[in-house]
């Protein structure tokens, strides 16, 4: 089965000769040699590019280990490059893998004979320096696992179905390929083991590798749930019997972040304008990782909605933040007390802004004002849309707040873009 990655195959297109780096990041298993070296390979050889001007490598196969070495990967490459003053095709699989790699893409930069396309898995690749490096010059492509209309696209049948298979094993490609349920899970429990782990632990040089399995259970847990580094720390006195200090937290948070593991949704003060930098949320960036990590527990739809939404989102080129909008109520005792409530996202492209809010169902008028007061209390006229996991039509009330299923959201990418 051939999965089509085309909003990714176009933009690696749109980029052909544009004098950049094409940097290709995500998470490991993502696809991102399959996109590179399968799809944008058969691309180039459909526009009549010969063979021996596509040079590909692999980094991470231990037969090209000896192309780690900077000097001797640039020699490889030259002596692969044919004297006809064509374009020559180099593509880079894993390239932090090579010592002194950002001078080695320099030196490819400069060779006006070569198109360069790399890839990497951790965002240390993007670092301060890199970026610096680069600015100007690098242009990144960052591919994610299959979204649900991906997903549903590759395997057809009742939607309902899809879904449930999709928020449970998530949208990594070769977990749609493996059509055994144990067997999937399987292969995300190795995955999560022998890759993920493995990596952030040896990245890092990390010692404590119990903690930081604490710490992803704890995250994974808590998915769409605040938290900050003490509140986690005081979780593993109480839950788990352990201590660790909230700096460690912080640099292990970071490391799940530069593997592409988990995602960070800051908090945003939509009237105030201003983040909040007490406490944030963490979203996975696949459902089946994260159902592997807690051995298919805790598999609530409410919060695996929130965080497929999420993902769809980011996938989609938002930015995407947690909102909060401070309110003023009246208690029991008739004094006017403070009440802040949260928009589950604050949704950013350009000028472009949207409030969206996961409500899984709303079986009630009751909680149907619930959901929607968050939103009005903005007070501004920014798009608000309700996102339910009910089989509804389209709808938009005299507010101007628009309500659509959860299916309609992800299989249609335009379903939040339209003019109000």
């Amino acid at each position: 089965m051939i999965i089509s990655r085309d909003k990714y195959l176009r933009q690696l297109i749109a980029a052909k000769g544009n004098g950049m780096v094409k940097i290709v990041t995500g998470i490991r298993r993502s696809g991102k040699s399959f996109l590179l070296m399968t799809l944008f390979r058969q691309h180039l050889l459909e526009q009549g590019v010969p063979e021996n001007h596509i040079i590909e490598i692999s980094l991470d196969n231990r037969k090209s280990k000896h192309l780690r070495n900077p000097d001797t990967l640039l020699d490889y490459i030259n002596g692969k490059v044919q004297a006809d003053g064509q374009t020559h095709y180099v593509i880079l699989d894993e390239v932090q893998l090579v010592d002194d790699f950002v001078e080695v893409l320099l030196s490819l930069m400069q060779d006006k004979r070569l198109d360069v396309y790399v890839s990497g898995s951790n965002s240390k690749f993007l670092s301060k320096d890199v970026v610096t490096e680069f600015r100007g010059r690098g242009d990144e492509i960052h591919l994610y696992p299959l979204s649900f209309s991906e997903y549903y696209a590759a395997v057809g049948g009742d939607k309902r179905d899809a879904w449930k298979d999709y928020y449970t094993y998530g949208g990594l490609p070769q977990v749609l390929l493996t059509k055994d349920e144990e067997k999937k899970i399987n292969y995300l429990t190795d995955l999560y083991e022998l890759t993920y782990l493995k990596d952030i632990v040896e990245r890092n040089r990390l010692r404590n590798v119990d903690g930081l399995r604490t710490l992803i259970r704890v995250l994974a847990s808590g998915i769409g749930t605040p938290t900050n580094p003490r509140r986690i720390a005081n979780t593993f006195q109480s839950a788990e019997n352990v201590r660790m200090k909230d700096s460690t937290i912080r640099d292990y948070i970071g490391y799940l972040q530069d593997s592409f593991l988990i995602e960070e949704a800051l908090r945003y003060d939509v009237k105030g304008r201003k983040y909040i930098g007490t406490e944030t949320k963490y979203y996975f960036a696949d459902m089946g990782v994260r159902a592997a990590i807690l051995n298919l527990r805790q598999q609530e739809e409410t919060h695996i909605m929130e965080n497929v939404i999420y993902n769809e989102l980011r996938m989609r080129g938002y930015r995407v933040d947690v909102g909060m909008v401070e309110t003023w109520t009246t208690n029991a005792d008739n004094k006017t007390i403070r009440q802040p409530l949260e928009i589950d996202f604050v949704v950013n492209k350009g000028a472009e802004r949207i409030y969206i809010q996961s409500a899984y169902r709303m079986p009630s008028k009751e909680k149907e004002k619930q959901e929607k007061r968050s939103l009005l209390s903005t007070n501004d006229n920014f798009r608000k849309i309700i996102i339910v996991d009910e089989d509804i039509k389209r709808k938009t009330d005299e507010q101007g707040i628009v309500t659509i299923s959860l299916l309609d959201f992800l299989l249609d990418k335009n379903s939040i873009s339209f003019t109000p």
